[in-house]
């Protein structure tokens, strides 16, 4: 598998795998996403080796004017569910936190309180739990968590 960034020709699969994954609550318009490229936002690609197939997807926003002030949310991961368990999302993931770690970003996201597999991964990188928002998401009215994984140092990252 390789990742590279997100292409426009890209974004219709992106959007299929957004109303598969996302049945109950809203999910992601081409919209949204010709928004999020236009605005430079750090997205990627997952892809077999051997073909453009879109496996997943993942996007990062970074904000900030100098280092020690930036901060970056995670704003997408998704796979496509005949390819999860297979360690797509979790390379889009760190691919997105190495992204951040150039900039020595603290890391935030929202992620559903009923996604284990979800809760599971982010926890597993270091994210913890700093609040609830109470139906966050729409428009089934789920709770989401909010999450965050501190910011690391040039010399954490290396260690």
């Amino acid at each position: 598998m390789r990742l590279e960034p997100l292409r426009r020709r890209d974004i219709a699969r992106c959007v299929e795998i957004e109303q598969i994954l996302f049945p109950g609550d809203d999910p992601w318009s081409a919209r949204a996403f010709h928004s999020e490229l236009d605005a430079g936002h750090f997205y990627l690609a997952a892809r077999p080796d051997e073909s453009d197939e879109l496996l997943g997807y993942a996007g990062l926003a970074v904000v900030g004017r100098r280092r020690g002030e930036y901060e970056a949310t995670v704003h997408t991961i998704g796979v496509a569910p005949e390819y999860q368990g297979q360690g797509i999302g979790k390379a889009l993931l760190r691919a997105l936190l190495a992204r951040a770690d150039e900039v020595e970003a603290p890391v935030f996201l929202e992620v559903r309180t009923d996604n284990d597999p979800a809760l599971a991964l982010y926890e597993s990188h270091g994210f913890e739990r700093l609040g609830i928002r109470k139906r966050y998401y729409q428009p089934s009215g789920a709770d989401a968590y909010t999450m965050v994984r501190p910011a690391r140092t040039r010399d954490e990252v290396a260690g």
